[in-house]
């Protein structure tokens, strides 16, 4: 495990300067009196290092093609797809609104890869009209239908077939996709992924470009990576033998873990990308099939330690002998992880950092909703009160992009930030946008 910087909060550009709490290289305080609270914070730099670190490994250890395709279900808007092309990612994208997204950030959809387990038609027509590269197909029905609509309209789709090698990756069950009984997918383990990989090759209009799985997310090891690719490479060598196929894309999907809090472990992204680049070159050589390009789907990597949410404290409520509440300006609604996952955050009072923390309380927010809490048993100072300023760490990932209107409270801005400079990515939401879509 590396050393944290003793003047760092988990991660680097998170520091106390003062009694006061910076992000990078900017006081939240004045940050937060600029935009206002609830305020999403992403640190730009950071996104670019970290897209950087997968770049220059695949580059380094893998070579043949190997791309980072950037998993927009993480965090999504239009800076982020600019970002992403500036740093040579590929783009991961779920929902023609993920598309359209990308489209309007000029992002070449040539390097973009459509997912998900139920496309429909008018989905298939709108990401081929737009021009996306690759469908990840997940089911012989969608095989049936790109390849329908693709002739149609007179063109040739490249798809990959998502397969499950049934791999456990030991995380949550809710974010484990690799299983046999996934919903993802079809199963190498009962014999049916041979079967659609055996038919896709006969249907016109579709070129079957590799094989695509996903395991889950929080991962961090290479150890799954390496299971999942043993597996798949082996069927990559039963296609080879029963068919002649050859695999020219083998992506593997994503799910390398970051640190939520002090006793997760800092992983290097390097040196995973080593070891499972030096397995399937060993492998492949030892099977004697060739070597496919490689793809991985980072998405909470790239953004998460990039992300800071800002809140104003609005009560403090204490229950003698019971328990204590701060309650914060935002909730569940700008993010939902602790209600679906009970996920472990870092909280900070931002303008108290230096003070001791010995008032235990649950971190909850405005919805009414008693399980609108966004982390419980958080040691604050005793002296919080109203107008206090919270930050919860590490929230660059599945917070802005799983936000809701709930109780019809407006979501927050995106401001992103980068050195001395901060500019507004995503401004915060109306009432009036709240009731646009009304009739």
């Amino acid at each position: 495990m590396e050393t944290v910087n003793k003047d760092c909060v988990l991660t680097d550009n998170v520091t106390i300067r003062d009694g006061e709490l910076w992000f990078s290289e900017q006081s939240t305080l004045l940050l937060a009196k600029k935009y206002g609270t609830p305020l999403y914070l992403m640190d730009e730099g950071r996104i670019r290092r970290n897209c950087r670190e997968y770049k220059e490994a695949l580059d380094e250890f893998y070579g043949n093609g190997a791309e980072a395709i950037y998993a927009g279900k993480a965090c999504c808007f239009k800076a982020i797809y600019r970002i992403i092309n500036e740093e040579g990612l590929g783009a991961d994208l779920v929902s023609c609104g993920e598309i359209h997204t990308a489209k309007l950030a000029q992002f070449p959809l040539e390097n973009a890869y459509f997912q998900g387990n139920n496309k429909t038609d008018w989905d298939i027509e709108y990401a081929i009209d737009a021009g996306v590269g690759y469908f990840v197909c997940d089911n012989v029905e969608e095989v049936d239908a790109i390849s329908e609509i693709a002739g149609k309209k007179g063109v040739t789709q490249k798809i990959l077939l998502r397969l499950t090698p049934g791999i456990d990756p030991h995380t949550y069950d809710e974010v484990a996709t690799g299983k046999v009984d996934s919903k993802f997918g079809t199963a190498i383990e009962t014999g049916q992924a041979e079967e659609i990989a055996s038919y896709t090759l006969t249907k016109p209009n579709i070129k079957l470009s590799g094989f695509h799985c996903h395991v889950g997310s929080m991962v961090f090891d290479s150890d799954t990576f390496v299971r999942s690719a043993e597996i798949m490479l082996g069927f990559c060598k039963l296609m080879n033998e029963k068919y002649g196929y050859v695999t020219e894309i083998l992506d593997l999907g994503g799910g390398y873990g970051v640190r939520y809090v002090e006793s997760q472990p800092v992983i290097s992204i390097r040196d995973n990308i080593r070891e499972v680049s030096e397995f399937i070159k060993s492998e492949c050589e030892k099977l004697g099939i060739a070597l496919p390009s490689l793809r991985l789907e980072p998405g909470r990597s790239i953004v998460a330690d990039a992300g800071m949410t800002l809140y104003t404290v609005g009560t403090v409520k204490k229950i003698t002998g019971y328990k204590n509440y701060a309650s914060i300006d935002g909730g569940m609604t700008d993010n939902p992880r602790y209600a679906l996952y009970h996920s472990a955050y870092t909280v900070l009072t931002a303008n108290k950092a230096s003070e001791e923390n010995t008032l235990k309380c649950d971190l909850v927010g405005r919805c009414c909703e008693s399980g609108d809490i966004i982390q419980p048993d958080v040691m604050f100072p005793e002296s919080i009160t109203r107008g206090d300023t919270v930050a919860v760490l590490t929230t660059g990932a599945y917070n802005y992009s799983m936000a809701s209107n709930y109780n019809r409270i407006a979501r927050p801005p995106v401001v992103m930030v980068d050195g001395k400079n901060d500019y507004l990515a995503v401004r915060r939401e109306s009432l009036d946008d709240l009731t646009a879509c009304d009739l």
